[in-house]
Parts: structure tokens; sequence; C-alpha cells
């Protein structure tokens, strides 16, 4: 469970990048096949799709028009994203607490996550501390999503 709850606490900063990485390990069968959607995320053209929407709101977020994470647009987006990731991966009979622990972090996280770039905003910029967060978080889910790759072993 701690795995659902963690990537709750990435779709609060980024709320594509948890499908862009349950997509990967997905065509990596890091995933259970019988997850909801799983022939989707399977598909090609979907694993490259949900990668190029994660990295243009990475770069979305360098803008200065950039809308907070918490508009609700945004927390809508995460909390659905999150709830996907969070049941993905969980176990299979516990999918919905999965679900439900990511979607809470998921809603918290973006708040802290919001207090933390813009005191990272006053101190290094919009553009450097954006780059470090992407960083973090872009790493963070593909460990957390496919740790076979992190750690090289089949």
């Amino acid at each position: 469970m701690l795995r659902s709850l963690l990537i709750g606490l990435v779709a609060g900063q980024r709320g594509i990048t948890p499908l862009a990485v349950i997509a990967t390990a997905s065509r990596r069968k890091e995933i259970a096949a019988d997850l909801p959607l799983q022939t989707l995320m399977l598909h090609p053209l979907v694993a490259a799709g949900t990668a190029a929407f994660a990295a243009a709101e990475m770069a979305g977020d360098k803008m200065k028009t950039a809308p907070d994470r918490t508009v609700p647009i945004g927390l809508v987006v995460r909390g659905v994203t999150a709830a996907y990731a969070g049941a993905a991966l969980a176990p299979r009979d516990q999918r919905v607490l999965g679900a439900t622990l990511a979607v809470g972090a998921a809603l918290a996280s973006s708040y802290a996550g919001l207090a933390a770039r813009k005191w990272a905003m006053r101190r290094f910029g919009q553009t450097a501390s954006g780059f470090v967060e992407d960083a973090l978080v872009f790493g963070s889910g593909l460990a957390l999503a496919n740790p076979k790759l992190i750690t090289g072993r089949t």
C-alpha cells in the first residue's frame, strides 16, 4: 500500500505523470494484466500519448501563465490519475484502498507542494525550481511503478 500512497504524492505535483509511469510499467509487464483499462494502457499510442502529455505538463509548468495545481480542474485531474495509479500499484484485493490512499495523498500534497514550490520559486526562480521538481516527480514515479527498471532485475 505504500506504493499507492507514494504515487499519490507524485500525482499531487504532476497530474499526468502517474498515467505515464503506469503505462510504462504496463508495457514492461510490471502491472497486473487484469487491471481495468489495462488493454488501453498497453496500446503503444496510449503509452506514447501519456508520455507526451506528461512532458507537455512539465513544460507548461515553467510558463508564467501556468495555473496553480490547486485550481479545481487540476485537483480533479490529480484525483482521477492518482486513483487509477494507486489502484494499479495495490494488491488486487486492496485496489479500492490503494486508490483512496492515492487520492488523499494527491490532494493533500497538491497544497503542500504548491507552498514548497512557491518558496523555491522565490529563492531559485520558476524554471530552476520546476526542473528540480520535475526530476524528483518523474524519477519517483518511475521508480514506484517500475521497480525492476531501477533495480535491473527481470
